[in-house]
């Protein structure tokens, strides 16, 4: 017995719809694989050190002498940390400018040790960059910034007394 036209329309648009759905899912699941496959590398940092700090704390802020270091994990360049300055004040900031996953919210810290303290940090999930400022005026200073990438953070500074006075 053969079927008739419209079971057959039945069946084929059944098939189709079927079909197209398996289609989509495996296309979502791609790009689910794709992005989950490594952290990815995002779109330049719209933000300078200066322009994080004053953005934070308002002023004017100047780099320092030895106030940048570049921040990787293994090979990939994951950010950059600066010590600032800024003369009206007095203070210090420290900023680290994230180059991966730039953006999107993900782990990224700047740490600042003023001669005769404790260090402190500022050390969250930011989309662009962490900073923090301390009052520094004649005394010396360290400094450390942090990214997160993929599941371990890479750390670069100064681990030495500098930017006196």
């Amino acid at each position: 017995m053969r079927a008739s036209f419209s079971e057959l329309s039945f069946e084929e648009d059944y098939l189709r719809n079927a079909t197209r759905r398996l289609t989509t899912v495996i296309l979502a699941a791609t790009a689910a694989i794709a992005t989950l496959a490594g952290p990815a590398q995002a779109a330049t940092n719209p933000y300078t050190a200066a322009g994080a700090c004053a953005e934070d704390f308002g002023g004017s802020w100047s780099s320092t002498s030895d106030g940048h270091r570049t921040i990787y994990s293994g090979d990939t360049k994951v950010g950059d940390v600066y010590l600032m300055y800024n003369g009206s004040t007095g203070y210090n900031c420290v900023v680290t400018l994230k180059s991966v996953s730039v953006g999107t919210s993900s782990g990224v810290g700047a740490w600042l040790l003023v001669q005769g303290s404790d260090w402190r940090a500022d050390e969250a999930a930011y989309k662009y960059y962490a900073a923090i400022q301390l009052p520094a005026e004649d005394k010396c200073v360290q400094y450390t910034g942090e990214v997160l990438y993929g599941t371990n953070w890479a750390s670069n500074g100064r681990y030495t007394w500098g930017n006196c006075g």
